[in-house]
């Protein structure tokens, strides 16, 4: 087959950027042929196969986004704030870019990423001739359309005709229909979630020695402009001789909940002294965080996927304590993966993922106090029960979520 992919961010960092390129990697596995429409600078750094061809269209000088972070060359701005001439030119620019891959050849499916401004990209560039399908994902939905009925409208009318709408987990169904009201949309949503590379997360893998040596030679994130994306210059120091510890990998700002595990800690640590709480990340409430951790607490700034697959494996147990509901517990899923124990917070997709962790999902009701009771519980568990667990972790997200696996079913989902 010959499908397209478009996103209109970048290839690496978190979220739709992870899933995008994981996905493009894995249809190319499959022997498909695929092109991907996305805004990612210098694309040919990345290892996506031989099969998998990056198209960048000009979309001007700004980029709608739902959470305005910094990006090179571009300037990124909240979607609400962007005018219906600045919209229609980002549309028109990536609608153009689609209408010349379909013209090239023949072309079985188009997937999108994101109600808007996939939605309305993919509906005018397809118009009827080619099947396409819409990634809905949580933050467009909490950061964009919530509360913006102009937006929810644009949302709904980009996936009226869409051959499958899918989501990651039926806290986005749910989400999304709340949001967006009735419509043809409706009977299209299909529950696909997001893959993990179970190959690249996995257990045995971490090393602080080899984890060092990719930062001490720079090689973290390629997308390292602006500098807050890349690991501190110290970051390799602050973890040598780490030993036991708790880690949090993600986005530093108060929507993922950080705050709450700062104050957990403050009663766990001391009752754990062996443990470190390691923090990876980047994010505008950084410093805001440091000045609230206890004594001790490690910041490394962000990691890529590289290096965190060499540091997850190592933690005790990685706590995903987000506030706000998110469409799929990924962070969470990884660290299972790594047969880590993930300790989330007890809502939305992570909720969904701890379910399907069976007896191996840990939940917090959303308080500190909670997170800390489980935590205690956790860190004072033999290791021969914490290993068994873990083994239970892994063999679930094997079985659910591996990549190959998702890349069909998002294929056979739309066209079926």
């Amino acid at each position: 087959m010959r499908l397209i992919l478009w996103h209109g961010y970048l290839l690496e960092g978190t979220g739709s950027n992870i899933y995008t390129q994981h996905v493009a990697r894995a249809w190319g596995r499959l022997g498909h042929d695929v092109v991907v429409v996305c805004q990612q600078l210098r694309a040919e750094r990345f290892d996506l196969g031989p099969r998998v061809r990056v198209v960048r269209p000009d979309v001007g000088p700004l980029l709608p986004t739902f959470i305005v972070d910094r990006y090179e060359g571009i300037e990124a701005r909240h979607v609400a704030d962007m005018t219906a001439a600045e919209l229609d030119r980002f549309t028109a620019a990536n609608v153009d870019a689609i209408r010349a891959e379909l013209a090239a050849a023949p072309t079985d499916l188009v997937l999108a990423n994101h109600a808007i401004m996939g939605g309305p990209v993919a509906s005018a560039a397809c118009e009827g001739s080619t099947p396409f399908a819409v990634k809905v994902h949580g933050s467009e939905l909490e950061y964009a359309i919530r509360g913006r009925p102009a937006l929810a409208g644009m949302a709904r009318d980009g996936l009226a005709g869409a051959a499958a709408v899918f989501a990651g987990s039926q806290h986005i169904v749910s989400v999304t229909e709340e949001l967006l009201g009735e419509g043809r949309y409706r009977d299209a949503i299909r529950i696909v979630p997001p893959g993990v590379d179970t190959d690249g997360f996995a257990p045995g893998r971490g090393s602080l020695a080899e984890l060092r040596r990719l930062l001490d030679t720079g090689t973290g994130p390629r997308w390292a402009e602006p500098a807050e994306r890349a690991a501190d210059p110290d970051a390799a120091a602050a973890l040598e001789g780490v030993g036991r510890f708790v880690l949090y990998f993600g986005k530093l700002m108060r929507q993922k909940g950080v705050h709450l595990l700062l104050e957990a800690w403050h009663e766990v640590g001391p009752r754990h002294a062996d443990v470190r709480l390691v923090v990876v990340g980047f994010g505008d409430a950084r410093a805001e965080l440091e000045e609230a951790a206890p004594p001790g607490t490690i910041f490394t700034g962000a990691m890529d996927h590289e290096q965190l697959q060499l540091l997850v494996p190592l933690a005790e147990a990685v706590v995903v304590p987000s506030v706000l509901p998110e469409a799929f517990g990924m962070v969470a899923a990884e660290a299972a993966a790594c047969e880590v124990l993930p300790v989330v917070s007890d809502h939305s997709g992570l909720a969904e993922v701890a379910a399907g962790l069976g007896e191996a999902g840990i939940t917090f009701d959303g308080s500190s106090a909670d997170l800390a009771r489980r935590l205690d519980a956790l860190l004072a568990l033999p290791a021969q029960e914490r290993a068994r667990l873990g083994a239970v972790a892994r063999a679930a997200v094997v079985e659910r979520w591996s990549w190959e696996g998702i890349a069909r079913r998002l294929i056979s989902d739309a066209l079926a």
